[in-house]
């Protein structure tokens, strides 16, 4: 079985195998490690023995598949749809996939203009719940957008709600987005979100280890999810329950060597429980694009220090403000008190307290000293009130 360019029957073979093997299946992966693509196509085609590994039954399943295959066709299809094949060892495969070992991919059907093995290599996924909030779908967009500006390749898996989001935020901000699909590319799945993949795939990447035609499953979902951490250089989770699939997504990083993250929510919040989990463990806590670029990027790409606001006294003289600090919230004090206070001599407390009244911050009551209103409305700015 060979075709126009594929000499060895290399291309048609995988393609066939797409078709016959489900994705992820590390036994059939280990088949082509040991036997070649050429043998095990043979093999499922009647020529020789049964393969190592499987059941009388799934064997005959297998054999069921590969006499339905047609892997001329599938790439006349996928042709006409605008989508390629990728397979291992050309120049667009992402070599971060071999990370997989025998789970890799087959190849990879890519639909979209750009390269995916130069996008995959500076790209983040950003995953999360479906069924999720307001915060979540600001968060994901946000986080999302604000990755595209710095140049950086959004991944998700096109689903309603966080995925819906990532993808929206990269693409409304001019930038990269990959939708990583659990069906064949020509289709899109959810169908309510055929426009918005249509649109990733004029401006981005659509991507999917099924060949086309094919629908989505349960388990092809959760498999799917390996692609997207194996992809990518790190995976944001934003907003998760206890049972999610990036869950699944953000633990294949974490076995991959990957960056896990989570965004924190509200600790009341069930759809944020599992980001809390993830957080309790490995995941670093990020809340906005500079700190995920500290992370996954390259030394000196460091986050802004976060500061609270400068306020007035912060630019007195220490001195200044440690006899400031040592004043009573309500009524007043000796010199001598606030100098044993400080501590410091009385005389320096007493320049220190001429200083402070110049500046609006003190005033005197006989021999007592005590803070002005003005004083006490700045210094209860800045303290946290319980």
């Amino acid at each position: 079985m060979t075709g126009a360019g594929d000499p060895d029957g290399e291309l048609l073979g995988r393609i066939l195998l797409t078709r016959v093997l489900e994705p992820g299946d590390e036994v059939a992966g280990r088949w082509v490690r040991e036997l070649g693509v050429g043998e095990v196509v043979r093999r499922l085609r009647g020529e020789g023995a049964p393969l190592p590994g499987v059941s009388e039954k799934r064997w005959a399943g297998l054999r069921a598949r590969a006499g339905r295959a047609e892997p001329e066709r599938d790439l006349e299809v996928a042709g006409a749809a605008g989508v390629r094949f990728v397979r291992p060892g050309t120049m667009e495969w992402p070599g971060q996939l071999d990370d997989l070992g025998d789970g890799r991919p087959l190849g990879l059907w890519v639909r979209g203009p750009a390269g995916l093995r130069m996008w995959a290599l500076r790209s983040v996924a950003v995953v999360g719940a479906r069924a999720c909030t307001e915060y979540g779908a600001h968060m994901a967009l946000g986080l999302a957008a604000g990755l595209a500006e710095r140049g950086w390749v959004v991944v998700s898996g096109g689903a309603y709600g966080v995925d819906g989001a990532a993808h929206r935020g990269a693409l409304g901000a001019g930038g990269a987005t990959v939708a990583v699909l659990a069906c064949g590319v020509d289709r899109p799945y959810p169908r309510g979100h055929a426009r918005l993949i249509d649109r990733i795939a004029e401006q981005g990447l659509v991507v999917g280890e099924l060949p086309p035609g094919d629908h989505p499953t349960p388990s092809r979902f959760i498999v799917r999810n390996r692609l997207i951490a194996a992809l990518t250089r790190g995976t944001v989770v934003v907003e998760a329950a206890l049972r999610s699939g990036s869950l699944v997504t953000a633990r294949a990083a974490q076995r991959l060597g990957r960056h896990t993250m989570g965004v924190p929510g509200p600790a009341t919040s069930a759809q944020s429980a599992g980001v809390h989990e993830l957080l309790r463990g490995e995941a670093t806590l990020v809340t906005d694009a500079a700190e995920i670029v500290e992370l996954v990027g390259d030394m000196g790409e460091l986050a802004p220090a976060r500061r609270g606001p400068v306020l007035p006294r912060d630019l007195l003289p220490a001195g200044a403000r440690q006899v400031l600090a040592a004043l009573p919230g309500h009524g007043a004090s000796t010199a001598t008190e606030i100098a044993r206070g400080v501590p410091t001599t009385e005389d320096d407390a007493i320049a220190r307290l001429y200083e402070l009244r110049a500046l609006g911050y003190v005033e005197r009551h006989g021999d007592g000293w005590k803070l002005t209103r003005q004083a006490m409305i700045s210094l209860r700015g800045g303290r946290e009130v319980c």
